[in-house]
């Protein structure tokens, strides 16, 4: 498990509360419920109309995801499919079908099927695009929800300062509560702002950043699916894969591709 939004957004609100300590304030007089529930509930339902029922429904999924996403390391699927292709290489590439029954990736899994069915490459090719592209639109209605919350949140709680000033100034001649009540009516705004910046912002660029991962491992995977169909040497296809990885991920590729050999 991948604990950067974890520890990012943790980290973050720890330290607005350890300010607010630090300030001489209680945490108890910034977590009002009426104020959470205005700027959180009227953030979601607000993100929601602007969506549909089915974006609103993968809300609790999608934010699964972004705390408790795994991001694999690369390496490890470029050498998954450099065994495949050593084996269809000796074997043939029927061979595979014992062995794509233990393929845990499923757009791989699907990719050799279809090689194995003897798809044309150029058909293979384009199914397999149609299915990345289909998945970024995916990917984009559903992180979309997280940055209209981002969006709406600071002026849903700009509209919360505005309804307890209202209550202020109804309460003008009890000068005692005039303190307490403003303040109140501050914290509205605050946590406008402070999720929008901390909570939903980040969130949609953590979902963001994980799509771009996973469609670039499927974009490596059909390079790897079309070498092994045209029945490439298995160290062709490795090198031509690991030139498709982050610059870091590619030397600890041949790093450990070399400490192998030796």
């Amino acid at each position: 498990m991948d604990i950067a939004t974890i520890v990012g957004v943790g980290a973050a609100l720890v330290i607005v509360f350890t300010v607010q300590l630090l300030e001489g304030g209680s945490p108890g007089s910034i977590l009002l419920i009426p104020s959470l529930l205005l700027v959180f509930g009227g953030a979601f339902m607000a993100a929601t109309a602007g969506g549909v029922l089915k974006d609103a429904m993968n809300f609790p999924k999608l934010l699964q995801k972004a705390f408790l996403a795994k991001v694999a390391p690369p390496t490890q699927l470029v050498d998954d499919i450099v065994k495949l292709a050593e084996r269809a290489r000796r074997e043939g590439l029927l061979a595979l079908e014992d062995a794509v029954k233990e393929v845990k990736h499923t757009f791989l899994k699907r990719g050799l099927q279809l090689a194995i069915d003897g798809t044309d490459p150029d058909e293979l090719h384009d199914i397999l695009q149609a299915e990345i592209a289909a998945k970024k639109k995916a990917d984009k209605a559903g992180f979309k929800i997280f940055e209209g919350m981002g969006g709406y949140a600071p002026t849903i709680g700009i509209i919360g300062t505005v309804m307890g000033l209202v209550h202020v100034l109804e309460n003008l001649s009890k000068p005692e509560t005039l303190g307490p009540a403003i303040s109140a009516a501050f914290v509205a705004t605050l946590w406008g702002v402070l999720s929008a910046n901390l909570i939903w912002l980040p969130l949609a660029s953590r979902l963001s950043r994980l799509s771009a991962i996973e469609c670039e491992e499927m974009e490596l995977i059909i390079d790897g699916v079309l070498a092994i169909q045209s029945g490439s040497n298995p160290r062709l296809v490795a090198q031509k894969l690991r030139s498709l990885l982050p610059p870091e991920a590619r030397k600890a590729a041949e790093a450990a591709s070399t400490k192998k050999a030796a």
